[in-house]
């Protein structure tokens, strides 16, 4: 599936972005928008620091998605650095990926992207506040 662009703006990020790059981001996109599906009011495309970024409508029930390109090689997908969700990945898929620090899932382009993976990332990070609090027993 193939969602249209909402803001010119983000559409144009992606344009400026290598071809491989591009096709493997907007295959992300794709991914990422489709787990947005899912959440109560659905998911807001932006750009934050300048790269396309996805949030719940919904507030405080979880945590920005972006997604940009590492290197001419490499895509990834980042959280806020201010969350566990890397630890949390780390538990859940082991060396399958690379991580940058405590921030970011990337994907060699030279092997196909792992849809359950990014699909996994987007849906833990899009419940992450709402994770936490059940963890933790705190009201929703």
């Amino acid at each position: 599936m193939s969602f249209a662009f909402s803001m010119p703006e983000v559409q144009a990020t992606f344009e400026r972005f290598e071809p491989r790059a591009r096709t493997a981001l907007l295959q992300m996109r794709d991914w990422i928008l489709e787990e947005g599906e899912r959440l109560p009011r659905g998911v807001e495309e932006t750009l934050k620091w300048g790269e396309p970024s996805y949030l719940g409508k919904k507030a405080r029930v979880g945590t920005t998605v972006r997604i940009g390109s590492k290197s001419a090689t490499h895509v990834a997908l980042y959280v806020g650095c201010q969350t566990s969700l890397v630890d949390t990945f780390k538990e859940l898929l082991g060396d399958a990926v690379t991580y940058e620090g405590n921030r970011a899932v990337c994907f060699d382009l030279d092997k196909p992207l792992p849809e359950d993976t990014v699909k996994l990332c987007a849906r833990l990070a899009f419940r992450y506040h709402l994770d936490k609090r059940a963890s933790t027993g705190a009201a929703p």
